[in-house]
């Protein structure tokens, strides 16, 4: 993984000391809430429903195990002993206090960390594939490239105002595992005559008017990634509305202007800046690529193990993902046990998974846009060990990808932009299918929750999606199917009137009877609404 050189610890520190004086000239009274707004969202800081709350940066979602225990200590020593882990691939406290927030960005800098524009109009972190390094389908690894660009949009100085947050993914495989094409920007490593280089997809994005992003350039030189991106980003900047908020997104250009006009003034602008010359030295590339070479793989690796266990066996066929490397696997910790909120880890289930990406994954993590950790590299012969250490701590949940591995945003529980929770809603429905022993039964179904139509939890993109709004000053719950991040992408559809919060975890049960009824030999739940249409689960639901 990258290392900070001292440039960029410099640059780090210099801005933790920037903020400390914000900070400091905000709680003397000196500047209003107002003027401090916009200073504190771009280091990270949020005003909550109830308390500050931090977002900490996870580049690409991989961190070591001492950058886990760092995010341990913090959530001990400035939080309530506890972390939540994002769809971004980052982390957030809170209930943070302004006075101490300095001190947590001087932590966080003590072990290459940061909270730098994880809000704000600006680019925010670099997101990727969660196996990437690992996988066994991709053509190489995406980070080097994802780390460039994020040296690239850090504090760049055209866009640190842009008229809207921007997000960025890069991926290297047919397989999307990262909701590559519901990004502002969309990269896909590809291979053409031999040669590698990026498929740029362009404008998508959830929220209130979510769009899936068209390819507008099918192969750019892997040598000019950084100078199309600026192209993109130029056009954008220059025509994205600044007037309302709710069209300011580059989904919103680019649907407007139609794709063919966004890339012919894309295309102009790039012709222009390559005889500009602001491409990174190949050099530079180098130097990053050189922090991802694979680990000491052991090429002798047994690839037996005892699966006389059943709990065990079971967790080894859910939540473990082949690998590249012969005889190992990426393992998955599950952060969804029953009951529990979604992406929530404890301080000292921090430190545990911090031991065990030490002893047993090359001292690597990664975050999962599915708020669940991974650990990318582990030999199958240490399986039962690592399993075992994660049941006794309860992160031994076997449930990846299933009807209880539900993406949920923090709700009304926490979030000021919130009209309904989250939390309790997918507590009830986990509950409600490991009561009633379908979960494995049902297969892959990817389920997911938001609090507001912001859409945090990614619902537009759920096999079944839930949509909390209020009506009239009491939570409703919208119900949609049929959506998909990943290579097959859709957006979900409403079925119709929405539910009281019993209601939703009764329509979910449900629906699922009806894919239970319908399906074919081998058919996921979306396979089968695919197939069927919506009018089979609106009569269930509606009669």
């Amino acid at each position: 993984m990258y290392k900070y050189d001292n440039y960029d610890q410099a640059m780090v520190d210099a801005r933790v000391e920037e903020f400390r004086d914000q900070a400091r000239r905000r709680l003397e009274g000196k500047i209003t809430e107002d003027q401090f707004k916009p200073l504190r969202l771009m280091n990270g800081l949020y005003l909550q429903l109830h308390a500050y709350m931090l977002r900490v940066a996870i580049p690409y979602g991989t961190l070591d195990s001492r950058q886990m225990r760092a995010l341990a200590d913090i959530a001990d020593k400035y939080d309530r002993g506890y972390g939540h882990f994002t769809t971004r691939q980052n982390i957030q406290y809170n209930w943070i206090k302004l006075e101490e927030a300095a001190d947590i960005l001087a932590d966080l800098a003590k072990v290459e960390m940061h909270a730098i524009q994880t809000s704000g109009n600006c680019i925010r972190n670099i997101s990727s594939d969660h196996f990437a390094g690992a996988a066994a389908d991709e053509l190489v690894d995406p980070r080097p490239y994802a780390e460039l660009l994020r040296q690239w949009s850090s504090f760049h100085p055209e866009f640190s105002y842009l008229p809207r947050k921007f997000k960025i993914a890069v991926i290297a495989s047919e397989r999307d595992r990262a909701a590559m094409r519901l990004h502002d920007i969309g990269i896909q490593i590809v291979k053409q005559d031999g040669e590698l280089g990026a498929a740029f997809y362009v404008g998508g994005g959830m929220g209130r008017t979510p769009m899936i992003a068209p390819c507008i350039n099918p192969f750019v030189p892997l040598d000019q990634l950084v100078t199309y991106c600026e192209a993109a980003l130029r056009v954008y900047n220059r025509h994205g509305r600044r007037d309302n908020k709710y069209k300011a997104r580059i989904k919103i250009l680019v649907h407007e202007l139609g794709a063919e006009e966004y890339t012919r003034q894309v295309d102009e602008e790039y012709a222009h800046l390559l005889e500009q010359g602001i491409e990174p030295p190949l050099a530079e590339l180098d130097r990053i690529r050189s922090y991802f070479e694979d680990p000491l793989f052991d090429i002798n690796a047994s690839t037996d193990v005892d699966r006389s266990d059943p709990d065990f066996a079971l967790w080894v066929d859910r939540n473990t993902v082949p690998h590249k490397a012969p005889g190992h696997v990426s393992a998955v910790i599950s952060l969804k046990p029953v009951g529990g909120i979604p992406g929530d880890a404890t301080a000292e289930q921090m430190r545990l998974m911090a031991d065990l990406a030490k002893d047993y994954s090359f001292d690597e993590l990664r975050v999962m846009h599915t708020q669940n950790i991974v650990l990318p590299h582990v030999r199958m012969s240490d399986l039962h060990a690592l399993w075992t250490a994660l049941d006794e701590a309860g992160l031994g949940s076997p449930n990846l990808d299933t009807v209880e591995d539900i993406i949920a945003c923090p709700g009304l529980d926490y979030c000021s932009l919130a009209n309904a929770r989250s939390i309790p809603v997918a507590q009830k429905i986990a509950q409600r299918f490991a009561d009633n022993g379908k979960t494995g039964t049902l297969g892959e179904l990817k389920l997911k929750i938001s609090g507001c139509i912001n859409a945090c939890g990614h619902h537009h993109a759920g096999h079944i999606g839930i949509l909390g709004v209020d009506r009239k000053g009491v939570e409703n719950y919208q119900l949609l199917l049929g959506g998909s991040e990943a290579e097959d992408v859709s957006l979900a559809k409403i079925t119709g009137p929405g539910f009281d919060e019993d209601g939703i975890v009764d329509a979910v049960e449900t629906v699922t009877g009806v894919y239970e009824s319908e399906r074919q030999d081998g058919e996921r739940f979306l396979d089968t609404y695919r197939r069927i249409g919506m009018n089979p689960f609106k009569e269930a639901l509606y009669g």
